[in-house]
């Protein structure tokens, strides 16, 4: 008997092992040549393949299926929110980054939100409302890449959103959440709570209010949604309940096209986007813990960890001080990214111990809730599209009848006056969301996303250094456990508290734990808070893309 039970114990051991020999994967890569969607919710995914495979292109497979996102996972993205893109364009050989980010209302100043007595923004209700870029992100996406008329990407959405659709497990626990905290502001019950309470797993949630919006928005363009009858709604709502945002507020967006940044890390590009986003924090940590020799540092090891975590520390600093919208200040940008200016930075971290006080450098004396998805056509275009309403649903404004809430990214300003991120009328306050893009040799290589605010820039340094240290191919890389230091100082100016706490992912050995705190770094863990990744990795001989999909969201990754 004992014999038999060793056996079958073998036999499931085998079973549970990847031919990685990984403990931690999950899948393989999917692979395709055609066209390649990874999302967070399947169906999303197979919107955007039915786009692929009527003849639409990357950006048009992006479009419809964060339309999608935004009715099936209205906990993190939606028609209120801001989107940034990353695109690789095959025929030009070109990536260009696209900022679609809304800016304050022109009518709210510093000096009314300090009369108030508030320490910093509140997280919802009128205060933190900021234009919402995404649609205008949409159309710019769509007049310079797009191939299929914008009705035919909407369509879908407005169908799923008329039709209804079963909710997935992790989306009705997110709305349950998300009616906790803003199922007292008008509109919310109405658009969300069709029964008196949030949809649970496997109910079907239908939106007609959003398919309305989305309908006079694939009739009338972008300028239904900024200077017609929705601007007319919304800035009648925001008077009602004691807001700023108004109808010229939206008629004055733009989005802007803008060139993106990149480092060289161990002969991979790996690009941003530069300005009121967090994007260059990712290649700051990346300059930095490029110093280290990762073949003979083990990957989970106390010594990866607490290097990843100390260069984490020093770029937060920089980030706290530096960033923000450049249109209202220079941005050191260049400073921020030299080797030299890293080299600095690195010197800084003790190999033997946990940081406690760290300020930012200076790197201008030297010269020079949240989605997010990949697609990718059978031309080689690939977009890294990510879209969010900030903190989960967002504001809890939903505007009459147009069903969606407005963001609250205007929460992230600083009330403290002269830094980067002061609150100012008609700027772009501090984004967390950030679009990833790795190229080498002037080939694309992944293009990839990693939801989760301000870890965004951690999951990304994880996800690059997975592949590029580690050898761990594109689903592996997201599927490895994964490590989030709290303790940093915010982007709205509050202090931080160091050494802070590394949160670490099931997976890591208690001993990499022990060693972390005799190095005196505070330890814990939390449930969630490690993002969701999306990526695509291309492979130019053979011209087949690779699509991977977070494990520990609802995503699929699928091509034809």
């Amino acid at each position: 008997m004992l014999i038999l039970l060793f056996l079958c114990l073998l036999v499931s051991l085998a079973a549970a092992d990847r031919i990685t020999g990984r403990t931690f994967a999950t899948r393989s890569e999917v692979p395709a040549q055609h066209g390649m969607a990874c999302t967070s919710q399947p169906l999303a995914t197979q919107v955007a393949l039915d786009i692929l495979k009527a003849g639409g292109s990357a950006a048009d497979a992006a479009i419809a299926a964060n339309a999608a996102l935004g009715l099936m996972e209205p906990t993190g993205c939606g028609m209120g929110g801001d989107l940034y893109a990353l695109v690789w364009d095959a025929g030009a050989r070109r990536l260009s980054g696209l900022n679609a980010s809304g800016r304050s209302p022109r009518a709210l100043t510093l000096d009314h939100l300090r009369r108030l007595g508030l320490g910093a923004i509140p997280a919802h209700g009128p205060l933190p409302v900021s234009v919402p870029g995404a649609v205008d992100g949409w159309f710019e996406l769509h007049a310079r890449f797009g191939r299929l008329p914008m009705k035919a990407l909407l369509a879908p959405a407005i169908a799923y959103a008329e039709e209804g659709f079963p909710v997935s497990q992790f989306i009705a626990y997110a709305m349950a959440e998300g009616q906790k905290a803003l199922g007292g502001f008008p509109g919310f019950p109405e658009t969300y709570c069709p029964s008196g309470r949030t949809p649970r797993a496997g109910e079907v949630f239908r939106n007609p209010r959003l398919a309305r919006t989305m309908a006079l928005v694939a009739e009338g363009g972008r300028d239904a949604f900024y200077r017609g009858g929705i601007a007319r709604k919304i800035e009648a709502c925001m008077q009602a309940c004691g807001g700023f945002l108004g109808q010229d507020d939206l008629a004055a967006h733009t989005s802007d096209w803008v060139e993106p940044v990149s480092v060289d890390y161990r002969g991979f590009d790996v690009w941003a986007i530069p300005g009121n986003g967090q994007g260059i924090a990712t290649l700051q940590m990346l300059n930095i813990l490029e110093g280290y020799d990762f073949s003979a540092i083990p990957f989970g090891s106390p010594r990866h960890a607490h290097l990843f975590t100390e260069a984490k520390k020093l770029v937060y600093e920089d980030r706290a001080r530096f960033y923000g919208d450049p249109a209202f200040g220079e941005i050191p940008v260049a400073g921020l990214l030299s080797k030299a200016y890293a080299a600095e930075r690195r010197a800084l971290i003790d190999p033997l111990r946990a940081a406690v006080r760290l300020e930012a450098g200076n790197p201008a004396l030297r010269d020079g809730d949240t989605i997010c998805l990949s697609t990718g056509d059978r031309d080689g275009n690939l977009v890294s599209l990510i879209q969010s309403n900030f903190r989960g649903m967002g504001s809890g404004i939903i505007p009459g009848d147009l069903g969606f809430c407005l963001q609250d990214r205007g929460e992230l300003f600083s009330l403290e006056p002269a830094l980067a991120n002061s609150y100012a009328p008609g700027k772009r306050p501090f984004h967390t969301i950030i679009p990833g893009f790795v190229t080498r040799g002037g080939e694309p290589f992944l293009s990839f996303g990693v939801m989760g605010g301000e870890f965004q820039p951690q999951g990304q340094v994880q996800i690059v250094m997975n592949m590029v240290d580690f050898g761990m191919n594109a689903q592996e890389a997201g599927d490895a456990p994964r490590m989030a230091h709290e303790g940093s100082p915010e982007p709205t100016g509050a202090p931080g508290r160091l050494p802070g706490t590394i949160r670490l992912e099931s997976g890591f050995p208690y001993e990499t734990v022990r060693e972390l705190m005799e190095l005196g770094h505070g330890a814990g863990w939390m449930l969630g808070g490690y993002g969701g990744y999306q990526g695509i990795r291309w492979d130019p001989g053979g011209r087949v893309m690779f699509g991977a999909s977070e494990c520990r969201k609802d995503g699929q990754a699928a091509g034809y």
